[in-house]
């Protein structure tokens, strides 16, 4: 269920578009490390998404024919595939890979840039995630991209035609969550274009504080793959970044250092 469908008055759909492209749900979630491919399709349904991210360097979706292939159970005609570039170090890594999930796709143009500076923080390399950018996007890709939570490189990947930016909230597969929000609030305050929080995210309360904030969606993998149980987690990421999402459009009364009755003062018999 979407945040206004069953609100008397307020539009039925609130929804994500991204390339041109318009989905209900602002949960997106990767493929990696759960159990098997069953448990991947299972949690997959249970988190209501309608984008799924693929490491096309360590999941098959083709590369491998005699192996399992993750489509089989997260079908195309039902999700959008996203492949993603994670273990690549460089630009010219990350734009092969992409074209290689290009030809396995048929064409698939809605990409996820992500081009890492070391194995210890697998922190982004900015300046090889630009060079990859702009190569790609002359190429005639989407590129949503995976970056710093720094305003400066966020506002030169949408200079670049980046369709979406992607700030980590904390490293990738901490759980510590959202770090600095004053720095997300300054992304979020100048981009035209979708705002997503990637990486970091430990649990339920991570992904609304997120949404609350006025991002536009989260992508998560760790913090629904490592639960203990998967598919409960996630239900409650699903329905934390719905519950993110209406706060948000609801609008939260200010903080006060003073108290304020909740019922009026005025009119009050004794």
């Amino acid at each position: 269920m979407t945040p206004d469908q069953d609100i008397p008055g307020r539009p039925a759909h609130d929804g994500l578009t991204i390339a041109g492209k318009t989905y209900r749900s602002r949960l997106l979630v990767g493929t990696g490390r759960y159990r098997d491919l069953e448990e991947t399709r299972t949690a997959i349904e249970a988190s209501g998404t309608e984008i799924v991210t693929v490491t096309i360097r360590r999941v098959n979706i083709g590369q491998a024919a005699d192996e399992p292939n993750l489509l089989d159970y997260v079908p195309p005609s039902r999700y959008t595939i996203l492949p993603n570039t994670g273990g690549c170090y460089n630009a010219k890594d990350a734009v092969y890979t992409l074209q290689l999930a290009r030809e396995l796709l048929g064409g698939h143009k809605l990409v996820k840039l992500e081009v890492l500076g070391d194995e210890k923080t697998l922190f982004p390399n900015m300046p090889e995630t630009l060079k990859a950018a702009e190569i790609l996007v002359k190429d005639g890709f989407d590129v949503m991209a995976y970056c710093s939570d720094d305003p400066i490189q966020a506002r030169l990947l949408e200079s670049l035609g980046c369709v979406a930016v992607m700030p980590l909230a904390s490293l990738i597969g901490s759980g510590m969550g959202i770090l600095n929000p004053w720095n997300l609030s300054l992304i979020i305050e100048q981009s035209k274009i979708p705002v997503l929080v990637d990486a970091g995210i430990g649990t339920a309360s991570d992904a609304t504080i997120a949404m609350e904030l006025g991002c536009d969606a989260v992508l998560m993998n760790t913090a629904i793959a490592g639960a203990k149980d998967p598919i409960r987690m996630a239900r409650a990421m699903k329905l934390a970044v719905e519950a993110g999402r209406d706060a948000y459009l609801a609008g939260r009364i200010p903080k006060r250092f003073a108290a304020s009755p909740s019922s009026p003062m005025e009119g009050r018999t004794t």
